[in-house]
């Protein structure tokens, strides 16, 4: 008898874990994420699920405007965040480098951006004639790839 082979359903969401929580939802509040709730996670359960002891965390879910992409933020109080490395570091240091968003009128979103204190990475660049994109850093790191569709490259 074949066993049934489990599958991949969908990505259900990213987790960065942050130092300043209200920074880090401003920022993708602002981005055009929904902050979806927030709470506070502690007990047995989310020492087995983390392999830490004495877990208590304060967590934010923000969901992209069409539903399907999540990004939890985590502030940890016990035990405390630990930070390995650099703050800042270049786009080619192994791990996560960044979240990549499709969005609409990137000039635009790129100036309020900046004006709530995002930084470009490098700066907007266009792929043949499908894409402009580019990668901006938001509070501690963060590094976020925006890429607008270009007309009738679809």
């Amino acid at each position: 008898m074949a066993t049934a082979k489990s599958s991949l359903k969908r990505m259900d969401n990213v987790l960065i874990v942050v130092d300043d929580l209200d920074a880090a939802i401003a920022f993708f509040t602002e981005l055009g994420m929904e902050l979806e709730g927030q709470m506070t996670v502690e007990g047995p359960w989310a020492d087995k699920v983390v392999g830490l002891t004495g877990v208590r965390s304060d967590i934010a879910m923000l969901r992209t405007p069409d539903g399907h992409g999540k990004v939890e933020l985590s502030k940890f109080h016990a035990p405390a965040s630990v930070r390995f490395g650099p703050e800042i570091t270049p786009s080619n240091t192994l791990g996560m480098r960044r979240i990549m968003f499709a969005v609409d009128n990137l000039d635009e979103l790129v100036d309020r951006m900046t004006r709530h204190g995002a930084e470009l990475v490098g700066e907007i660049a266009q792929y043949e004639n499908s894409y402009r994109l580019c990668f901006m850093r938001g509070p501690e790191g963060i590094i976020v790839g925006l890429a607008e569709e270009l007309a009738g490259s679809q």
